[in-house]
Order: C-alpha cells, then sequence, then structure tokens
C-alpha cells in the first residue's frame, strides 16, 4: 500500500460491476477497514468487487484453493454448444502465473496459436487483480471490451458473479461469455476438443495413455503443484510443517519416477508433464525461498532437474517462459510475504545446459 495513506489506512474497493457490463466504465465507492488490514488482491461478491485481507484457509490453517465457477466444454461435434473454430476463442493468461501458463504452453505445442487468440496481464497483482496496464510492453491488451482489469471479464459473462477473479479464462467471442477457467479442462479441450484445428500432429492425450495421465495429474496436483502455495500461504506453523513434507515426499517420488523413465508417463509427453513442468519452473527462482520450500531445490534433483531443462529448451515451451514476470509478480504482488516488493536478481538457473535425458 502506499506509505502517504493517513494513518497508512487500507480502503477496500466495491465495484459497481454494471457499468462495465453496459457502459465499459468504473463506478467505485470506498469502505474504510481495519488498520492492520493486509490486502490480497480482491474478489467479487454477488457481482461487487472487494478487497481481501487473505487467502482463504481451512479449518487447520492450510491454505485453500478456491473451485473454478465456469466449467463449459469446447467438444468436437454438430450438436455442441461450444465447438472448435479458427478464431471464435480468445484465452486470458498471465506469464506469471503456473495454472496459465499450462494453457499456454499446450496451446503452443498443438500448434493453436492462430486458432485462439490471447491477451497477457501486468505481472503485479494488487487491490484491483489483474490489469492490463501497457506500461510493460510484454501485456497484450482486452480486445472483447477494452478492459481495464480481468475482473470486468468475469461480470461481462455473469454480472452477479461471486469468487475470485483468475486466470486463464476461455472467452467464447461467438457466445460472449467464459467457456471456463479451469486450466486442467482447458488444456484438455486443447489437446483432444480443438484437435480437428491444430496445425501440430501431436497427441498430449493419447487415449490409452488417459486414464494414467489423469492420475498422474492428480498426484502432481495437490502435493506439488498447489503444496507449494500450501508452504507459503499456511495459516500456521502446523499447516506449515505438513505441507513442506507432503510436498518434498511428492518430489522425492518424481525423482525416482523420472530416472526410470523419460516422462511422467513413460516415453511420451503429455499433459502430466506440462503440469509438473509450470512448478518446477518456478520453484528455484521463487518457491524456495518466497514459499520456504527450502529442503532443496530443483538443481539439487538429477532427474527432476534434468526434466526442466529437457521441457524448457522445446521452442514451443521455451518460448512461453517468461522469468521476469513470474519474479515481479511473486516478489511484488505478495505484500504479506515480501512487505518491500524487492525482487532478487538471482539464482542463475542454467537451463540451457545440457538436459541429459536423450539416453
Amino acid at each position: 500500500m502506499d506509505d502517504g495513506c493517513v494513518n497508512h489506512l487500507v480502503y477496500a474497493v466495491i465495484w459497481n460491476s454494471n457499468d462495465v457490463l453496459h457502459q465499459h466504465r468504473q463506478n467505485y465507492k470506498t469502505i474504510r477497514l481495519r488498520e492492520d488490514t493486509e490486502v490480497m488482491g480482491g474478489l467479487f461478491r454477488e457481482g461487487q468487487w472487494i478487497t481481501a485481507k487473505e487467502w482463504e484457509h481451512d479449518k487447520d490453517n492450510s491454505f485453500k484453493r478456491q473451485v473454478s465457477s465456469f466449467r463449459d466444454t469446447v467438444t468436437d461435434s454438430t450438436d455442441a454448444k461450444f465447438q472448435p473454430e479458427d478464431g471464435r476463442y480468445h484465452l486470458y493468461v498471465s506469464y506469471a502465473c503456473p495454472w496459465a501458463h499450462r494453457t499456454l504452453i499446450v496451446r503452443e505445442l498443438m500448434g493453436l496459436e492462430e486458432s485462439i487468440s490471447i491477451s497477457v496481464v501486468h505481472p503485479y497483482m494488487g487491490d484491483d487483480g489483474w490489469s492490463f496496464d501497457t506500461s510493460d510492453s510484454e501485456v497484450i491488451p482486452d480486445p472483447i471490451i477494452e478492459a481495464e482489469f480481468l475482473r470486468s471479464i468475469y461480470v461481462e459473462a455473469k454480472s452477479d458473479y461471486t469468487g475470485r477473479v483468475t486466470v486463464p479464462v476461455l472467452w467464447d467471442r461467438k457466445e460472449h461469455t467464459i467457456v471456463n477457467n479451469e486450466s486442467r479442462e482447458i488444456i484438455r479441450m486443447m489437446s483432444k476438443g480443438f484437435d480437428r484445428i491444430a496445425r501440430r500432429e501431436r497427441n498430449l492425450c493419447p487415449e490409452h495413455l488417459e486414464e494414467q495421465i489423469d492420475k498422474a495429474i492428480d498426484e502432481i496436483y495437490e502435493p506439488i503443484n498447489n503444496g507449494v502455495y500450501k508452504c507459503g500461504f499456511a495459516g500456521s506453523q502446523e499447516a506449515y510443517n505438513t505441507a513442506f513434507k507432503t510436498l518434498f515426499d511428492a518430489l522425492d517420488h518424481w525423482e525416482d519416477v523420472l530416472g526410470k523413465q523419460r516422462y511422467v508417463c513413460g516415453d511420451t509427453l503429455t499433459e502430466a508433464d506440462v503440469c509438473l513442468f509450470t512448478t518446477l519452473l518456478r520453484f528455484d527462482p521463487v518457491y524456495y525461498v518466497h514459499f520456504k520450500c527450502n529442503k532443496k531445490a530443483i538443481s539439487d534433483y538429477k532427474n527432476l532437474s534434468g526434466f526442466l531443462r529437457e521441457l524448457y529448451q522445446m521452442p514451443e515451451i521455451k518460448k512461453v517462459c517468461n522469468m521476469d514476470h513470474i519474479k515481479r509478480h511473486y516478489y511484488g504482488s505478495h505484500p504479506q510475504l515480501n512487505p518491500k516488493g524487492i525482487v532478487p536478481l538471482g539464482p542463475e538457473l542454467h537451463l540451457d545446459a545440457p538436459h541429459g535425458r536423450d539416453s
């Protein structure tokens, strides 16, 4: 927050979504909160925008992730509401977010760059949530309603929306609504639902491996993908200790698996590899320090680090990895973890070093 605020008060912003829904402009009211409030982005309650003091926690003080709200599917069927068509869909992403990063990677790997357009938010997420502030040259503005903030897209789709505003978001130009904001479901759509219009002949979810892929993604999600957040945003020492142990037990497991096979599900690159990769990429530069996941770095694991380098060096993946946005987002957007917002210059990651996964 701005140190110039009187008595260091923090304000929550309630936003009248109808203005954006009908006129695409903002109308603000402010409500005074307790002086010790720490702002953590924001969320909607019945279409009104409010800033939030802290991430939600379960009864045991573990970090609680919101369930995604928009869950429709693009299906290659003549009677489907959402069918794959070139230019029909638009994807809202953050280079910093591991969940959005999954969709960017699969979009590239499947050759859907010409079929699904994208907008990229600014790396900093403050009181107003994700923005399209073009002071950062790598931000790609919103072409749908020329929104200033991503939250406008949510209430454009549902005026009384309740929940956090997250990326990724898959938008349908034809129906003028959000199709889906769950990354796992979006990458499956790209792998299978959009397959007919994909420009690259790659199958990230072969039918004979689909059950194994889903099982692996489940096994990676809770202890690793979400586990780093459970460490970083734990509400108690006990909750942190539990998440920490679970995280490193899981990393040890996959280190062993990747010592016996090239990829998560065998010899074929799949969605499961993408889901593991986006967390591993952020681990040493961010999660190790910022989220206190400091038992071991990924660089200390022979097989996990080799796997990370191999995927990073794939041209389609490397082109959508933005370490600048990653570091600026995490270190700048969580004042309760890093009050001064200082972004570390290191570590040296050596991601272009030989990966040793060919044999």
